[in-house]
């Protein structure tokens, strides 16, 4: 027998400020916030959600080395890749590297890459194959990002 899984709900993240982070999501990644009545912060985006523990302040039971700075993560969107970028130097936020082209889980993404408050490195994606519209072109590299 083998567990079967159909998809990531969550996410945690350990920032060292909630307030940066919930600001930064929110404003330039477009999530919703929500507090619950614990005292939890957490952003909400399609059927996800990434909750936000402090470091030092980590809710039990946590990852055995939390760390601000020390995700990687990729989200899909259908915002077309220069918009995404007129949008990132409207919110002074420096891109790392893109438009590339990256393989995804479901296939051909054209990806921008920059960095959040607590330095993780946020990759945001178009799907190639889904048929989006970008007028940017893309240079070809490998998957090392």
């Amino acid at each position: 027998m083998r567990i079967s899984v159909t998809s990531l709900d969550h996410l945690v993240l350990t920032v060292a400020d909630i307030s940066a982070s919930v600001d930064f999501y929110t404003t330039v990644m477009g999530m919703e916030h929500r507090t619950s009545a614990t005292g939890r912060h957490s952003l909400h985006f399609g059927d996800s959600k990434i909750n936000l523990h402090r470091q030092g302040k980590e809710f039990q039971p946590h990852a055995r080395h939390p760390a601000p700075g020390s995700a990687d993560l990729c989200f899909l969107s259908d915002t077309p890749m220069d918009e995404l970028g007129n949008h990132l130097e409207h919110c002074s936020v420096r891109i790392v590297a893109g438009p590339v082209r990256r393989t995804g889980a479901a296939g051909e993404l054209l990806s921008i890459y920059f960095r959040d408050p607590d330095g993780n490195l946020i990759e945001v994606a178009n799907p190639v194959s889904s048929g989006f519209s970008n007028s940017t072109p893309c240079k070809e590299t490998d998957n090392a990002a």
